[in-house]
């Protein structure tokens, strides 16, 4: 049983050894040149700080020559950072002449950006599409009335300085689209764009849109213009469609009114024909009313019915014609 128990020890000694002190990279730290001891390899085990990140990170940044303490990378591992991403950034800013603090570093690494690529970024800097590939130009209307369609490659540089809070490439894009609309828009003509592209890059490149974001604008290329529609001509077709509906609509309440007008002079002239009926039927009433007061004789009366025979023979022989010129 004795020997069965120390068995056991041995084999839980030997276990907790190997896991407490990682020996392959205390041996691999020694060779590089870096002074880190099997008490500091088991610390980092109980602080749950990962030995497979820091030791290779110290081996980095030994050989590369930066002032860096494992305290230093053990805090940015706990605080959830990428060491070895960092560790990179660093190596490539100093060698790239670039001012880079370890402080800023980790910031920009804890906010999530990607701190090599920016590190690249500013050593080389890279070209991006305005608009981007997925759309295909940026639409503007010079004051003639002519759309053009450009596109343009911003040439931009990674501002360490700016990155923690700094916007983004879409914003850059945006205020790119923005700017070349605009000179557009300002033109008097479109052949003044299309002679000097370069007009729009040195306009849009004066407005500093860099400014409030993390890169830095080194220059603006009109890769493509276009001619396209004459927007102005459209919207002047436009215009004078719809003035030819307003003018129709007040013509047809003109026409509509005085369709109005005419029943209501029609209705007049009926009544007045009705008056006129009215006042003829009081004829014969008013004859026999004279004869009986006296006030008018029988030769009057024959008088009377000479006149109107006279007249109706006169009608006779003047023909419908001459009637309804009379009329």
């Amino acid at each position: 049983m004795i020997v069965f128990f120390v068995a056991i020890g041995i084999v839980v000694f030997l276990f907790l050894f190997v896991y407490l002190i990682p020996v392959r990279l205390w041996i691999a730290a020694i060779a590089a040149g870096v002074k880190i001891s099997i008490f500091s390899l088991i610390g980092m085990r109980l602080r749950n700080v990962e030995p497979r990140v820091i030791v290779p990170s110290l081996i980095m940044v030994h050989k590369a020559g930066l002032p860096l303490t494992t305290d230093n990378l053990e805090a940015h591992y706990l605080a959830g950072g990428d060491v070895i991403r960092v560790v990179k950034s660093l190596i490539s800013a100093d060698k790239a002449g670039i001012s880079l603090s370890f402080q800023r570093a980790c910031a920009i690494d804890l906010a999530g950006r990607d701190l090599l690529d920016a590190v690249k970024t500013s050593v080389n800097p890279k070209v991006i599409d305005a608009p981007p590939e997925k759309e295909r130009t940026i639409d503007a209307v010079a004051k003639d009335g002519i759309q053009l369609q450009a596109k343009a490659r911003v040439t931009v540089r990674t501002n360490l300085e700016r990155l923690v809070g700094g916007a983004t490439e879409q914003t850059i894009i945006a205020r790119v689209g923005e700017g070349i609309v605009s000179t557009i828009g300002a033109a008097e003509t479109y052949k003044k764009v299309l002679e000097n592209p370069d007009l729009i890059s040195k306009t849009v490149l004066s407005k500093g849109l860099d400014a409030g974001t993390a890169f830095e604008i080194l220059s603006i290329d009109i890769v493509d213009v276009n001619v396209g529609k004459n927007v102005g001509a459209e919207l002047q077709a436009n215009q004078a469609e719809a003035d030819l509906k307003v003018a129709r609509a007040k013509a047809e309440t003109r026409r509509a009114m005085a369709v109005a007008q005419e029943q209501e002079m029609r209705a007049r002239t009926q009544e007045m024909q009705a008056k006129v009926v009215e006042a003829e039927s009081e004829v014969p009433r008013a004859i026999a009313q004279a004869f009986r007061e006296g006030k008018l004789g029988v030769l009057d009366y024959y008088n009377l019915k000479n006149i109107q025979a006279d007249t109706r023979m006169r009608e006779r022989i003047a023909g419908p014609e001459e009637k309804k010129e009379k009329e």
